[in-house]
C-alpha cells in the first residue's frame, strides 16, 4: 500500500512541462553561474559601480543606522502597509501640490516593488472593470508587463511605441493606435526612463495624450520604476503623472524604489488609484486591501522603514536627491564613453541614439548585436571547456 502511494506521488507531476528561463532574470542566473573572469552582465536593470558591484546609497546607510539605533520591533504592518511611507511616496509621485489638495481621494497601498504594485492594481481592475476590458502594453516593453496582465486574467494587446527607423518613439503611430482602441481600455505606460528603449515622450506629447485619454475614457496605469533616472530630477521625471492626474484622467500609479534607492531585495513600492471623492476612496481602498490580503497578508516592514526615513528626513531627502542625480549623470557619461569607444575602434555608424536615450537601458536597434552577444557567450563557454580539458 505504501509503495503504491509513493509511486502515484512520484507520477503526479510528470506532465508538468519545463518552462523556459525568464528572458531577463534567466540571463542573470546564467551570468552568476558563469566562471569567466571578464564577463559583463547586460541584463537586469540594476545600478552598479565601476567594478560591477551593487551600490549601497549613503542615504540608505544612514537610514539603516537610524533604524538600528531605535531598536524597533518587528510587528505586522496593516494590510495596506506603512501608512507614513505610502503618503510620502504619493507626495513624491504626484507632487506636493496635487497630493495636498487631493489626498482624500487618492487610494494608496504598499506593494512588493513595481511588480507587486502592477499585480495588485490589475487584480483590482479585473474585479471591477467590464469583463471584456483589454490591457494594452507598449511595443517593446518590460517582459513582465505581459506576464502580470495575463496572470490577472486580461487579454493583452500591444500599441505602437518605438520605431527602429526613427530610433525613437513614433508618436503619430502611438496616437493612432490609442485612438482606435475601444473606449475604456487599460494602457500600461512608462512614466519615465522607458524600459527597454530609453526613449520617453515629451511634456507636449503627454499633454496631447491626456486629451485623448479623456476623450476615450481610457484608464492609464503608469509604471514609474525609474523616477529620477531620466533627468536626474525626481520632480521633473514625474511630469507625466502630474499632467494626467491634474487633468482628471482615470489612472493608477505603480511606484518602485528598487532602483532609485538601491533597495532591490527589499521589494518596496506602492500602488495608488485616483478616485472621485473621499467616499469612493474609502470603498476602493477596502477592495484593494481585499486583493492584498490573500496575496501577501501584509507587506514587508524593513524596506518601508528605510524609504520612510529617507523621504521624511530633510537632510536624507536632499542627500537622496543628490545621489539619484549622480547616478543619472554617471549613466549619461557612460553612454558618451561607449559611443566614443565605438568610434575609436573604427565604427562609422551613427550612434547618436545611444546618447539621446535616457535611463538604464541602451537600445542598439541592430540585429547584429544579438548575434554578436550570442557568439561571445558561446565563445567564452568553448574557451572554458578547452581550458578545463587541459587540467
Amino acid at each position: 500500500m505504501i509503495q503504491r502511494v509513493v509511486k502515484r506521488g512520484f507520477s503526479l507531476w510528470s506532465g508538468v512541462p519545463l518552462n523556459p528561463p525568464d528572458p531577463v532574470l534567466g540571463v542573470a542566473e546564467a551570468f552568476k553561474k558563469d566562471s569567466a573572469q571578464n564577463k559583463v552582465n547586460l541584463s537586469v536593470g540594476a545600478y552598479r559601480d565601476d567594478n560591477g558591484k551593487p551600490v549601497i546609497l549613503k542615504c540608505v546607510q544612514k537610514a539603516s543606522q537610524i533604524i538600528m539605533e531605535k531598536n524597533l520591533d518587528n510587528e505586522y504592518l496593516p494590510i495596506e502597509g506603512n501608512v507614513n511611507f505610502i503618503n510620502l511616496a504619493l507626495k513624491l509621485g504626484y507632487g506636493n501640490a496635487f497630493y495636498n489638495s487631493n489626498k482624500d481621494r487618492i487610494v494608496g497601498a504598499q506593494a512588493l516593488s513595481g511588480t507587486g504594485a502592477l499585480r495588485v492594481g490589475l487584480d483590482f481592475c479585473k474585479k471591477f472593470l467590464p469583463a471584456d476590458t483589454t490591457v494594452y502594453i507598449p511595443n517593446p516593453t518590460w517582459p513582465n508587463h505581459r506576464n502580470i496582465a495575463q496572470d490577472a486574467g486580461f487579454q493583452v494587446k500591444e500599441y505602437f511605441y518605438y520605431d527602429p527607423a526613427l530610433k525613437n518613439v513614433n508618436f503619430q503611430k502611438l496616437h493612432d493606435d490609442i485612438s482606435k482602441m475601444k473606449d475604456g481600455s487599460v494602457l500600461v505606460m512608462h512614466a519615465c526612463a522607458h524600459n527597454p528603449t530609453g526613449c520617453d515622450l515629451s511634456v507636449e506629447q503627454w499633454k496631447e495624450l491626456k486629451d485623448l485619454f479623456l476623450k476615450k475614457n481610457h484608464i492609464c496605469f503608469m509604471d514609474m520604476a525609474y523616477q529620477g533616472f531620466t533627468s536626474g530630477d525626481c520632480q521633473a521625471d514625474s511630469a507625466s503623472v502630474r499632467i494626467f492626474a491634474e487633468a482628471g484622467v482615470n489612472m493608477l500609479l505603480a511606484q518602485s524604489f528598487a532602483k532609485s534607492m538601491g533597495l532591490y531585495g527589499q521589494r518596496i513600492g506602492s500602488i495608488s488609484i485616483l478616485t472621485k471623492d473621499a467616499n469612493e476612496q474609502k470603498h476602493v481602498l477596502s477592495q484593494v486591501k481585499q486583493v492584498i490580503r490573500p496575496q501577501v497578508s501584509s507587506p514587508p516592514l524593513h524596506g518601508a522603514r528605510i524609504a520612510e526615513i529617507i523621504l521624511s528626513n530633510p537632510d536624507l531627502l536632499q542627500l537622496w536627491y543628490q545621489e539619484v542625480k549622480e547616478m543619472a549623470d554617471r549613466i549619461a557619461i557612460m553612454r558618451k564613453s561607449l559611443v566614443k569607444n565605438l568610434k575609436d575602434v573604427g565604427s562609422t555608424h551613427n550612434w547618436s541614439h545611444i546618447t539621446n536615450q535616457r535611463g538604464m537601458f541602451a537600445y542598439t536597434v541592430i540585429q547584429f548585436f544579438i548575434y554578436f552577444i550570442q557568439f561571445l557567450i558561446k565563445k567564452g563557454s568553448q574557451q572554458r571547456s578547452s581550458q578545463q580539458s587541459y587540467k
